[in-house]
């Protein structure tokens, strides 16, 4: 059992959280270039060198919104595939996508700190970014190597030669997923299945940042239902469809 926190340990941990709520707030109002340690600590009502003592620095802040980010919304992704049937790779498809439809709709800010314009200066810290920052795609590439060792991912027709190159990063790929879990799960696709996910996941993302930004505007009056069909579109590609 975790030991007790202390007072103060509590009274640091909810500054904390009162610094990233404020932060959260910053980024719908002056975007994430705007993000400034000393405007928080105002709304706080403490000193500026003060606030130092819990956050370094803007870059510091930043990752810390980064990885909540990128965990909040692999927590929604992955309650939403558990619910789903495990020997339906289609449901569990669409499940997974209408998550990160539904989450990214609720915060759009964080979804453009995620995957919107890089910040200009931060650079994100791969060793504290990297693992929150797969959860949603290692668990679609979970989906479809499931569906491929199962034999009942077949893709619609036949694609373009795929290039050594691209054969030499899905096999550094395999790689780092054999070492990222310690097993061979999610290793059982194929280089062209591979491509057709690369293909699916890039157009899931840009589905939600043309909404977000409102690029469909004039076009699709019923975003929900338009995503939806999209995303059992990108399930057929993959061979998911039963």
């Amino acid at each position: 059992m975790a030991e007790k926190m202390t007072p103060r340990q509590r009274a640091r941990q909810q500054t904390i959280r009162d610094i990233k709520r404020l932060a959260r707030r910053q980024l719908a109002t002056e975007g994430s270039s705007g993000l400034s340690l000393r405007a928080i600590a105002r709304e706080l009502n403490i000193v500026s060198s003060a606030i130092y003592r819990y956050v370094p620095s803007r870059d510091e802040l930043l990752t810390m919104l980064i990885v909540d980010a990128y965990d909040a919304l692999g927590e929604a992704a992955e309650k939403a595939e558990a619910a789903a049937d495990p020997a339906d790779f289609h449901a569990r498809w669409m499940a997974i996508g209408r998550a990160f439809r539904t989450w990214s709709v609720a915060h759009p800010e964080e979804f453009g700190l995620l995957y919107g314009s890089p910040v200009p200066g931060y650079v994100a810290p791969p060793d504290r970014t990297n693992v929150p920052g797969t959860r949603v795609s290692l668990l679609l590439l979970r989906v479809v190597s499931e569906a491929a060792a199962s034999g009942t991912a077949r893709p619609p027709y036949d694609a373009p030669e795929i290039s050594d190159d691209l054969r030499a990063g899905f096999a550094e790929l395999r790689t780092a997923i054999r070492t990222e879990t310690g097993t061979e799960a999610g290793t059982e696709f194929s280089d062209e299945l591979a491509t057709r996910l690369l293909l699916a996941w890039t157009a899931l993302v840009g589905l939600v940042s043309f909404e977000l930004t409102h690029q469909f505007r004039g076009l699709v009056t019923d975003n929900a239902a338009h995503f939806d069909h999209q995303l059992a579109r990108l399930s057929h590609l993959l061979g998911l469809t039963c």
